[in-house]
């Protein structure tokens, strides 16, 4: 092999030579370094080795510039590994400009350590605001826990913990990184909360079955009491009143369990009631005939009023009233009260006549009447010679008062009937 003339100063001179024996070097501005050795190969091929190896280094240069240009990448770590780059180029065992690749990688490393500085900053700043959205996050599940668990709907707080916890996740996967002690402190705080959410549901639902277990079963014997009432008909329905207001007051069994032992319950009720629907039924059929049998009766008793005869009209009520006992009770009670009101206003009515008569016959108020006419009478008459004596003296007072007093009497006579 042929050695490549001596360096100059010259820039555009090579950037690499090959000596005699294979050596291979690289200009670095006006010396030479030896990068390292080709013996089993031509000048070019020797060079060509060393210039792929430089054109490596420049690329990874050139990515890095992009990358920083681009923005998205971490600029502390494109300083990092930029950084290393440098070392690399320092001292490569490769031919080209290497001046010029650590030239552009001291500015990378410049402008990436203003921007690392900035990404830092920003990075605290994501820090603190992301402490103060988990810290939201804790004061929520502990407001949580703080409540009255009686006063808690467990389903929607079960929903707000879960949604609270799934915030939690979210931002501790897509967040930024938190100090070890802070986010150790704050998940602390979390968790208790969220234990004591879950604590208190657990002992809320515990209670509730514990409630529930308890009205079951006590709904369960009333409803085997009600069906157990079935073979007394209807005379277990005062029974079954009562077991219905201690059905209300036994609490909830849960709605599944209460629909179910209610349907059980309300047919033995039905049951029973429905005895009585169909006696009643019966007696009301059973009832037509005596229906129409009164309503001839009260046609009848309505002749009573008609009799000037008291006795006679007592003796014709009377006979209507035994032959409407002898046809006995009437079903349903609303028709026969009905009816016996009708024929009770036929009775006032002639009792009225009754008492009004005995008031008029009673001897010993015609004795009181007759006593009081003569003494009417005799008053009159006094009056009378009194008023005559007056006016015969010419006293016109004692007239005035003899003739005042003689008109109260006259209208107390009238009164009386005299």
């Amino acid at each position: 092999m042929t050695a490549t003339a001596e360096p100059t100063p010259d820039q555009n001179e090579p950037w690499g030579r090959v000596d005699e024996d294979g050596t291979v070097s690289v200009r670095e501005g006006a010396d030479w370094r030896v990068v390292g050795q080709f013996p089993d190969g031509s000048t070019e091929e020797a060079l060509a080795y060393f210039e792929r190896k430089y054109t490596d280094l420049a690329g990874e240069v050139a990515l890095l510039e992009v990358r920083h240009r681009r923005g998205g990448a971490s600029a502390s770590d494109l300083r990092s590994t930029a950084t290393t780059l440098r070392g690399k180029v320092a001292g490569a065992a490769a031919v080209g400009d290497l001046a010029s690749l650590d030239a552009r990688l001291e500015t990378l490393i410049g402008e990436l350590a203003a921007a690392t500085e900035t990404e830092a900053a920003a990075a605290r700043e994501a820090v603190d605001e992301a402490i103060r959205e988990r810290t939201v996050l804790v004061e929520q599940a502990e407001a949580l826990a703080a409540r009255d668990p009686k006063t808690v709907q467990w389903r929607q707080a079960g929903a707000e913990m879960t949604a609270l916890f799934d915030q939690w996740q979210s931002q501790q996967q897509n967040g930024p990184r938190l100090p070890k002690s802070t986010a150790q402190q704050l998940w602390k705080r979390f968790r208790d909360a969220r234990a004591t959410v879950d604590r208190h549901r657990r002992e809320f639902y515990a209670e509730l079955d514990e409630t529930h277990r308890s009205a079951r079963d006590a709904k369960t014997r009333l409803v085997e009491k009600a069906e157990a009432l079935a073979p007394r008909g209807e005379d277990g329905i005062g029974a079954y009143r009562e077991l219905l207001d201690q059905w209300k007051t036994a609490g909830r069994a849960g709605k599944k369990v209460d629909d179910a032992l209610w349907a059980r319950f309300k047919a033995a009720g039905d049951a029973l009631y429905g005895a009585r629907s169909e006696r009643e039924t019966a007696e009301a059929e059973e009832s037509r005939e005596k229906i129409a049998q009164k309503r001839e009766l009260l046609v009848e008793a309505a002749a009573v009023a008609d009799e000037s005869n008291l006795g006679a009209a007592r003796t014709m009520l009377t006979g209507i009233q035994r032959r409407w006992d002898e046809i006995g009770r009437i079903f349903p009670r609303d028709k026969e009260r009905a009816l016996d009101d009708d024929l009770r206003k036929i009775e006032q009515a002639l009792r009225t006549r009754e008492d009004a008569d005995w008031k008029r016959n009673n001897p010993e108020t015609k004795a009181r009447a007759n006593d009081m006419t003569r003494q009417l009478t005799d008053a009159i008459e006094k009056l009378e010679n009194e008023l005559a004596a007056a006016e015969a003296s010419g006293d016109t007072t004692a007239a005035a008062q003899a003739r005042e007093a003689l008109d109260a009497r006259k209208a107390w006579l009238r009164a009386l009937g005299g």
